[in-house]
């Protein structure tokens, strides 16, 4: 296990050793990480403005920071939350006290069997909220993020906009990267700006309305706030 995000597709043994590792690392993702000082410099660079954040962070961090929860839309989901993992129904759980009993009670990579997380409505398992096939739910809360997202591009279609790209890599360009460069070649009016450290770039036929910076997104925002 090299990092997160690859640890999470290991095909534990167990199930108590599944939910030994995925308690840990929600705790360490989630819960006891803090706020991250690029997303409370993040918050002071667009205060004031008409700004919209779409993002495929899972860990809570513009939640966390004190952005406007109407200006956010989460696609992948949340640390925080479980769902059924049939599921049965189309409803997500806050995880916070189950996933702090679990991590205190790991004991050789596993935890008691009797408290793997069940699903209150028809007793199958949990599971983690994070989008990794066609059986994540998309709550209420998701819905909603997701129309205010949709009418906040209606709203400023032909408007001067700025499509802001932080650190957006190559696993899932298709939800940030390339809308961007396409609602970017609709609007004359748009530019596209991309902030990504060793992967930064556009597409040619937007090339001249393009700010590529290949740096660190914290020192980046840092001196965009002047400091």
């Amino acid at each position: 296990m090299h990092d997160f995000y690859s640890a999470g597709f290991c095909p534990f043994p167990t199930r108590e050793e599944f939910w030994g590792y995925w308690s840990c690392a929600i705790m360490a993702n989630r819960y006891e990480c803090g706020v991250g000082q690029v997303y409370l410099d993040l918050i002071e660079l667009v205060r004031g403005k008409d700004y919209f954040i779409i993002t495929t962070n899972v860990d809570h961090q513009f939640q966390l920071a004190g952005f406007d929860k109407k200006r956010l839309y989460y696609t992948q989901g949340d640390y925080g939350l479980f769902q059924c993992s049939r599921p049965c129904c189309r409803e997500t759980f806050d995880n916070e006290d189950a996933v702090r009993t679990m991590s205190a009670a790991v004991k050789g990579r596993a935890i008691p069997i009797e408290l793997i997380p069940r699903c209150p409505h028809c007793g199958a398992e949990m599971t983690t909220n994070l989008r990794c096939d066609d059986a994540f739910v998309e709550d209420a809360g998701w819905r909603k993020a997701s129309e205010n997202y949709s009418e906040y591009l209606r709203r400023h279609s032909g408007c001067k906009v700025l499509f802001l790209e932080l650190g957006v890599g190559g696993n899932t360009p298709v939800i940030i990267k390339y809308p961007f460069w396409q609602m970017t070649s609709k609007n004359p009016r748009a530019t596209y700006a991309c902030v990504n450290w060793g992967e930064a770039y556009t597409h040619p036929y937007i090339a001249d309305r393009s700010i590529v910076i290949d740096a660190d997104i914290a020192q980046v925002v840092k001196q965009l706030l002047g400091r």
